[in-house]
């Protein structure tokens, strides 16, 4: 049996062509979730009434960012000039709040490039993936994983936050050790007053790379 330090380049394009295999478009995923919400339910093997009730807020907020963010023309012309077709793979579930604004705003950009692709999947699901792409150790989420769309090279990655969101968190931990709920409450407010622009800065940048 061939394991990753035998054979690595075959093994992670392996699991990462495993991903893509596995992947929903951003419709199929707004549907999911909003199918759970209605069950108040969540992705992944644990189902509590907690992640349940972020699945509820995520639908919301989801549905909100739908209809209210909005690119800049500049950065519009930068989607529309991708001159590679690329794929955004995002980890991510159900119950993820950091999410349920950068989403929304990957998919709009995606709309405006017919060189870009938007596919997610469920990171629980995919453990293997999610283990190549990990954010200072931890199994953070979402993870955009853009990748070369005819052989599956690794361009780049982002997440789980925009630059502004991540120093905010950042220092938030140096100071309390966690995040408490009343910080990740005053997070969705600021991602909110912010309007995706701190996220679509970073996802700029990142086409600026591919």
């Amino acid at each position: 049996m061939n394991t990753l330090a035998e054979n690595p380049v075959k093994t992670i394009k392996s699991i990462i062509q495993n991903g893509l295999n596995n992947a929903m478009s951003y419709e199929e995923y707004r549907s999911l979730v909003s199918e759970l919400a209605v069950l108040k339910s969540n992705s992944g093997p644990e189902k509590t009434d907690a992640l349940a009730n972020y699945t509820q807020l995520n639908d919301k907020r989801m549905n909100r960012w739908d209809k209210t963010v909005k690119v800049p023309e500049a950065v519009a012309q930068k989607a529309r000039q991708l001159n590679r077709k690329v794929t955004w793979l995002v980890l991510t579930e159900s119950w993820c709040g950091d999410a349920s604004p950068s989403l929304p705003v990957m998919n709009k950009l995606a709309t405006l490039s017919p060189n870009l692709e938007l596919k997610i999947i469920l990171r629980d699901e995919h453990p293997d993936l999610m283990t190549l792409f990990l954010t200072n150790g931890t199994r953070s989420i979402p993870k955009l994983i853009a990748l070369d769309a005819h052989n599956t090279t690794v361009l780049g990655e982002w997440g789980p936050r925009s630059s502004v969101a991540t120093d905010m968190v950042n220092a938030f931990k140096a100071e309390h050790g966690k995040l408490s709920p009343e910080f990740k409450q005053d997070l969705q407010l600021w991602y909110n007053k912010d309007k995706g622009k701190d996220i679509l800065n970073d996802l700029t940048a990142l086409l600026a790379l591919e």
